[in-house]
């Protein structure tokens, strides 16, 4: 039976839905590794900021089918990321970040397919922020 890429989104993170906690922990644990320079761009305390992630990645995978319908909400969030200090360079390292950690958590489920597919989500959903840091830097 033919998937849909949606629908592999959705159910990969069902599988890692109850370690849903410690994958946004280890996310953040490998941002700051990788770029310690970007932890000066979160509060001290990342409790709120974890559970913010963990809400719009729930978001995203719920939508995965039609990601456009959160084009407005996540237009805002790209502008609102613009006062935090995110730049269009930042993107691609959070992405990366999190593909590298979701497929730590999935272990020998991830493959080939599974990464392009939430590499695909991931970019649409970048493409929409940064059309909104864009907006919000041109207003400015």
């Amino acid at each position: 039976m033919e998937t849909t890429p949606a629908a592999r989104i959705q159910a990969s993170f069902r599988v890692l839905a109850p370690r849903a906690a410690e994958l946004v922990d280890s996310f953040y644990a490998r941002l700051f590794e990788a770029a310690p320079q970007a932890r000066a761009l979160f509060p001290a305390e990342l409790d709120a900021q974890k559970r913010h992630l963990l809400a719009a990645l729930a978001l995203v995978v719920r939508e995965a089918e039609q990601l456009e319908r959160l084009a407005p909400a996540l237009r805002e969030m790209g502008a609102r990321h613009v006062s935090y200090g995110a730049r269009p360079e930042h993107y691609p390292l959070v992405r990366d970040t999190l593909l590298a950690t979701l497929e730590s958590f999935a272990g020998v489920s991830w493959n080939a397919q599974l990464a392009a597919d939430w590499r695909g989500a991931l970019d649409q959903v970048a493409a929409l922020m940064l059309e909104g840091a864009q907006r919000a830097e041109c207003a400015a």
